[in-house]
């Protein structure tokens, strides 16, 4: 049984909800991630990705200069602790088709890293192969006026 320790990414960069879309912007092309997790002190609060950025800020017209993690971040996250099983990780991942998962320390209830699902796909022998067709599988979109 390998656990999330084994294959998370630690030591992971975060955000404050007070820092710009513009500098988590800058952030993610630095770091070459889609995703970091928004701490408030020591506390994780949000994860603020890529997509967040253009569909709730970029699309409704906001100041990426002028407009701040904490107003378009996912408060709603999905958590793991390191010392979980990684097939229960995975199933949870695909239940909720999410991608990666920032992980706490079951102890402290610190921010000890991030998990994704390459990390997985790569640190592990066909573990992520369901998890990545459950996630991956289309929804329908978010649509609330037709079209004629």
């Amino acid at each position: 049984m390998q656990t999330i320790r084994e294959v998370m990414t630690p030591d992971v960069q975060t955000i404050s909800p007070q820092e710009t879309i513009q500098r988590a912007a800058q952030m993610m092309d630095d770091l070459n991630v889609g995703a970091i997790p928004v701490c408030d002190g020591d506390k994780l609060v949000g994860m603020i990705t890529d997509r967040d950025i253009t569909v709730r800020s970029v699309a409704a017209g906001q100041t990426p200069d002028q407009t701040f993690v904490g107003d378009v971040m996912s408060t709603d996250v999905r958590t793991c602790y390191s010392n979980q099983d990684i097939d229960e990780v995975l199933n949870t991942m695909g239940d909720v088709q999410i991608r990666r998962v920032p992980v706490i320390d079951e102890q402290s209830q610190q921010l000890v890293g991030i998990v994704s699902l390459g990390d997985i796909a790569t640190k592990t022998h066909g573990a992520a192969e369901e998890a990545l067709d459950e996630i991956s599988s289309p929804s329908e979109p978010d649509r609330t006026e037709t079209r004629h």
